[in-house]
């Protein structure tokens, strides 16, 4: 199947292709190249006619994915019906590293220009969606205290990387003493993604320290539960890193729509209530705390921002998919997240209030009311006092 590079692409005239991004929902949310529109790689399975009716024949049908090998596919089938479909070489990475190319070839005032507008951005336009919200859930929850030293984690997502920039921006202010280390574990990313990262730390003047684990070659022999086991052995290295450090706490970028989300899931498919903490105290690592600081930031204000700096941020870099489709920050199955989180858009269309709902459920546990809970890894039900 013919291919073309992104070099390629940029010389042919805009008025003689189409370009396709095949990815998935979730992926769209880290960007996608200009000019493309969405097709995903599912709906060339269960709909193809459909697909075909989107596209004009009289142009070319240039496609990506991720990395450039589902769309491979995708323009096989394409050229099966007639089209003059070709696949773009590296898929949407190829386009991430000509934007960072571009960027290492600017002078440093421009990219001094373009960190001190992310910055603005936050403490002006963004400042009640993010930063209010943010300072909120530290103050509510007691998640900085005088004297901590603060391993930030950073994955090289949009919402560890918007994390980093909310928590310099709160030390600006300086209510408490406190330190940050922003750190980045490799375990075992590509050239490509890992070059994604530093080169968004540098562009958003965040002094990142990185280490290397094996973890990704660890989990490459494991068939059950991979992602899961990812994520516990991902945790407990940066526990271990940020110790070593001298850290007390590690703070990681699960937010609003993460909590809602876990909540919903754990009912329908885990049969407990239970919900994501804003903090917790680490039980292997003595003198250790995992912290939450966007856990009162929606996800939609966090894409707000990426799209309204025009920054593009690392997905998803594991061996086992394409579009990283199996697997969630926190270990859990994309697709049953995915699914949740659409039932609760379908809930908000007759209940403006329905998430906020959810949220607060926790926080609302009437113990009078409940059949059986646990405490302490003991469990306690209503009989045992009934009577009483």
């Amino acid at each position: 199947m013919k291919e073309i590079s992104y070099k390629e692409l940029l010389e042919l005239s805009k008025d003689s292709y189409i370009l396709v991004d095949t990815r998935n929902e979730g992926s769209l949310k880290y960007g996608m190249i200009p000019g493309a529109v969405s097709i995903t790689h599912e709906l060339f399975e269960t709909d193809l006619e459909g697909v075909c009716n989107r596209l004009d024949k009289s142009k070319q049908i240039i496609l990506y994915c991720t990395r450039g090998v589902v769309s491979v596919d995708d323009a096989a089938v394409l050229s099966e019906q007639g089209f003059d479909a070709v696949s773009l070489k590296g898929g949407y990475n190829s386009y991430l590293s000509a934007m960072m190319e571009a960027q290492d070839n600017e002078a440093e005032e421009e990219l001094n220009e373009k960190t001190a507008e992310i910055e603005k951005s936050i403490r002006k336009k963004f400042h009640k969606t993010l930063f209010s919200p943010f300072a909120r859930a530290c103050k509510q929850y007691e998640l900085i205290k005088e004297g901590d030293h603060i391993a930030v984690c950073i994955s090289g997502g949009k919402d560890s990387m918007l994390m980093a920039k909310l928590f310099q921006e709160i030390k600006r202010h300086q209510k408490v003493n406190f330190e940050l280390t922003f750190l980045v574990m490799d375990p075992g990313y590509s050239d490509v993604n890992r070059k994604l990262i530093e080169s968004n730390a540098k562009l958003m003047g965040i002094p990142i320290v990185i280490y290397e684990s094996d973890i990704f070659d660890a989990v490459d022999t494991v068939d059950k539960n991979p992602c899961y086991l990812c994520a516990r052995m991902r945790r407990g290295h940066l526990y271990s890193k940020a110790k070593e450090l001298g850290c007390n706490k590690i703070a990681l970028g699960h937010h609003y729509d993460d909590v809602i989300e876990t909540i919903l899931m754990g009912m329908l498919y885990g049969a407990q209530v239970q919900t994501m903490m804003p903090k917790l105290h680490s039980t292997n690592f003595e003198g250790m705390e995992l912290i939450r600081p966007l856990y009162l930031i929606r996800q939609d204000d966090i894409i707000a921002w990426q799209r309204y700096n025009g920054l593009h941020f690392l997905q998803c870099a594991c061996h086992f998919t394409e579009t990283c489709d199996s697997c969630s920050v926190d270990g859990t199955s994309a697709s049953k997240r995915l699914e949740t989180r659409n039932l609760i858009a379908e809930l908000k269309k007759v209940n403006p209030y329905v998430e906020s709902n959810i949220f607060r459920s926790v926080e609302n546990v009437n113990l009078a009311t409940v059949i059986a809970y646990k405490q302490d890894g003991v469990k306690h039900h209503f009989l045992d006092d009934y009577d009483k």
